[in-house]
């Protein structure tokens, strides 16, 4: 037996032969173990050591080696980045102007899409008004149809009834004035022509001889020292008794029916010669012959190329010319006075004879202006006859344009107003019956 005092309490053990060798071999293990423990982590510590500048030399080498390469790659980094930097604000710009431009878009549609509905609306409102307005217009056109159709048949019916009576009126006068001329032309001798014709001018004048000619001398000439003799002598005077105008008239007249026509000129030698005789200013022919003569139906015809202050004219200017010439000649009754007193006064002749070839100058003008006012007149007066039957005409036209209105205003129904406009008849159809 042995004993053992242990380390750390000092307590002693008794421990026999096999235990104490197995505590020997248990603390031999112990020791081998220790030491084999302790070797290993030195070798460990020197291998760890060892790896470690191992490492430390491969990671130099490596650093060394790859220093390049990594240079390299941070620049190329540096690039990735700055090129994805630029992508990313590329990106950025291109994802803001594309949003832009749809945001554009967007509003331009939403713009285009409001005006169209702003037009649709429109439209639907112009459409319902036209309607509404096409409805109106219908409704007064018929209302102004049926009105002008009654004003229109009444307004045919007035103008008939007038056209009516005044053409039986025109008709009946017409009817009266042949029967009356006809019965002339067969009671009449040629004599009694121109006696009716010479009455006719006699009565003229006699219904204005007190307003118009009171100091005047209008009588037949009965005169025939010469052989011959006018039929009329016209002469005026003034209040002192001088002589203003005087004519030598001759009436000239013929039945249809005479076979030997006579001619105007074949009676103004004749009549030169009575007015020369009876010492008279002026010689007119009042005429009836040649009634179809454009030149004397004119009204007056001044013949002075043939004969001195000679004119031939138709019935209905005889008052005016016996107007025209006096009034022309008035004139001359001043200078006819100093005439009488330079006579009276021994003027110089000379004197007298310029101031009387002034006064005939004078006088010529005078009286070529009154003669072309006064055919102007007549020219007038036969534009005012023509515009009277072309009114007549008229009248007539218009007489068969109111029947052809008449009838078509008969033959309007709305069938036919409407015929080619559905829209029309559609809304015809469609108002309230009644």
């Amino acid at each position: 037996m042995s004993n053992i005092s242990c380390p750390h309490c000092g307590q002693d053990f008794k421990i026999d032969e096999s235990g104490y060798t197995e505590i020997l071999k248990q603390v031999r293990n112990q020791e081998f173990d220790h030491e084999i423990h302790q070797r290993l982590e030195l070798a460990a510590k020197e291998q760890t050591s060892a790896v470690e500048l191992a490492k430390s030399q491969q990671r130099a080498e490596m650093q060394e080696a790859l220093s390049p390469v990594e240079n390299e790659r941070d620049s190329l980094k540096n690039q990735l980045e700055t090129i994805r930097r630029e992508n990313e604000a590329a990106q950025r710009l291109a994802d803001v102007e594309r949003a832009n431009q749809l945001q554009a878009a967007s509003i331009e549609k939403n713009e285009e899409i409001q005006a169209l509905r702003a037009q649709l609306e429109a439209k639907e409102t112009e459409q319902a008004l036209a309607v509404s307005q096409a409805v109106t217009t219908i409704e007064r056109q018929k209302d102004a149809l049926s009105s002008q159709l009654e004003r229109a048949a009444l307004e045919k019916e007035l103008a008939e009834n007038a056209l009516q009576d005044k053409y039986e009126t025109q008709i009946q006068d017409r009817d009266d004035a042949i029967e009356r001329l006809k019965d002339m032309k067969v009671k009449l001798s040629t004599k009694m022509l121109g006696e009716t014709l010479e009455q006719h001018c006699e009565t003229s004048f006699n219904q204005i001889r007190a307003t118009a000619f009171p100091k005047a001398y209008f009588e037949k000439d009965n005169d025939a020292r010469g052989g011959s003799k006018g039929d009329f002598v016209f002469k005026d005077f003034d209040a002192q008794g001088i002589e203003i105008v005087s004519i030598m008239f001759e009436m000239k007249n013929e039945a249809d029916t005479t076979a030997t026509k006579k001619r105007n000129e074949d009676f103004l030698k004749e009549l030169d010669k009575d007015r020369r005789e009876k010492n008279c200013e002026y010689a007119i022919l009042v005429s009836l012959l040649e009634s179809d003569s454009e030149l004397y139906n004119g009204g007056i015809v001044e013949m002075s190329h043939r004969h001195p202050k000679m004119f031939v004219i138709r019935p209905q200017f005889f008052i005016p010319i016996i107007t025209l010439l006096r009034n022309a000649a008035m004139g001359a009754l001043e200078y006819k006075a100093e005439l009488a007193l330079a006579r009276e006064q021994n003027v110089d002749i000379t004197n007298f004879e310029e101031n009387l070839g002034k006064f005939k100058h004078e006088f010529s003008n005078n009286y070529d202006i009154a003669r072309r006012k006064f055919a102007s007149a007549i020219k007038e007066i036969d534009k005012s006859i023509l515009h009277l039957t072309n009114t007549k005409e008229e009248l007539l036209r218009t007489e068969r344009q109111l029947r052809l209105a008449n009838d078509k205003a008969q033959d309007v129904t709305v069938r036919k107003l409407t015929r080619g406009s559905a829209g029309v008849k559609k809304m015809f159809e469609e108002l309230p019956k009644g």
